[in-house]
């Protein structure tokens, strides 16, 4: 569950009704009037590229609720859930950011921790992982979670996804300008962007985008290691954490929406995307670390 996540697809949702809206109201007509106004668009290229991103960060409580269907634990019903409930708070207390809301969803093994700070987080665990491991094992992927929240893991991804989109707006409008002027050269009546810069820009946005994907799956990737040792930190030893790993390799885990992928305990989507390290490296990294 990483990366090209609910909050990836909203961000992405976002950025491109601002592109269509900025379409729209002539902004690209505006840029490139009287040849480009690379001020005008550097500024409309950060108000873009972090607009989704910042967005789709605050939103990404509701929408994990929805998407996954989440019950949040007001007053909790059973003993499960009051231990659930005690170990989220017995974590971020250790790691001394504000009580997560906690809930639970249906479905196979796999969990998600997302927010907009640190004290305004959410902690989620599926009915499948409370059902597939033990206690202990839980309670190390909810530190894994605890850890996502206190590294500050949310805000670092839409700072990355940020600077990614203004540089793929940036980039595509440049070139969309370049390929445009050459397509369009001693043509007297230059009165804006012609066919040239509106395909080029649309084409590189999609194909920059791609690119910029790669590289926020590997600061993905990388930030596991860091909830993974995180989570032996918070319980004081490695194996649980381990042995939590070793056993989400050997079942099918959920599939989160899209949007969350990257927020979850395990999941991703091919070498270069995938939001989530293999089991094995991060079980290695633990050893070794």
């Amino acid at each position: 569950m990483k990366r090209i996540v609910l909050f990836v697809l909203t961000n992405l949702a976002v950025m491109a009704v601002l592109m269509v809206t900025a379409r729209i109201l002539g902004v690209d007509r505006f840029l490139t009037s009287n040849g480009l106004n690379m001020t005008a668009l550097a500024g409309f290229s950060l108000i873009m590229g972090f607009g989704g991103a910042i967005i789709s960060l605050l939103m990404s409580k509701s929408m994990a609720k929805w998407s996954a269907g989440v019950q949040i634990i007001e007053q909790p019903r059973n003993a499960d859930e009051a231990w659930i409930v005690e170990t989220v708070r017995r974590f971020a207390d250790k790691a001394g950011i504000g009580m997560p809301e906690v809930g639970i969803f249906e479905g196979d093994p796999n969990a998600f921790a997302t927010g907009a700070n640190k004290n305004n987080a959410l902690v989620a665990v599926s009915t499948g992982l409370l059902h597939n491991m033990t206690r202990e094992e839980v309670e190390a992927v909810i530190g894994h979670e605890v850890a996502h929240i206190a590294n500050g893991d949310m805000v670092t991804m839409t700072l990355i996804q940020g600077v990614m989109n203004t540089f793929v707006v940036f980039l595509s409008r440049v070139i969309g300008y370049a390929v445009d002027s050459f397509l369009r050269k001693g043509d007297s009546e230059n009165s804006g962007p012609g066919i040239g810069y509106m395909v080029t820009t649309i084409v590189l946005d999609i194909v920059l985008g791609f690119l910029a994907a790669i590289i926020v799956a590997w600061f993905s990737r990388q930030r596991e290691f860091r909830a993974d040792a995180g989570a032996a930190q918070l319980m004081g030893r490695k194996q649980p954490m381990i042995n939590a790993l070793a056993r989400l390799g050997g079942l099918h885990t959920a599939e989160l929406p899209k949007s969350m992928a990257a927020l979850g305990i395990a999941g991703g989507l091919g070498k270069l995307f995938s939001t989530h390290p293999p089991i094995e490296e991060r079980i290695a990294a633990l050893q070794q670390g």
